[in-house]
């Protein structure tokens, strides 16, 4: 079965160009994550975390939803309360 595919909302397009996030880190965070979680707040939303190398092992965090076929990606930072 082929992986869901990503769709980007349009406040996650401009935190991408805003804090020069990579979609590839995206992608490997939400695909692969160190650690994942539910969000307390938004039900149906998820929050993956991964430490990203090329920023001196920041943690990425994604928060993005489950649509159908897709993954909708809602917003994306680096998180400075993980380590």
């Amino acid at each position: 079965m082929a992986d869901p595919s990503l769709v980007f909302t349009q406040h996650a397009e401009d935190m991408l160009s805003e804090r020069s996030i990579e979609r590839a880190w995206v992608e490997a965070t939400i695909r692969n994550p160190e650690t994942r979680e539910l969000d307390p707040q938004r039900p149906g939303v998820f929050r993956a975390f991964r430490r990203i190398p090329e920023c001196g092992g920041r943690v990425l965090r994604v928060a993005y939803v489950s649509t159908g076929g897709s993954l909708r990606v809602l917003t994306v930072f680096f998180d400075r309360k993980r380590r």
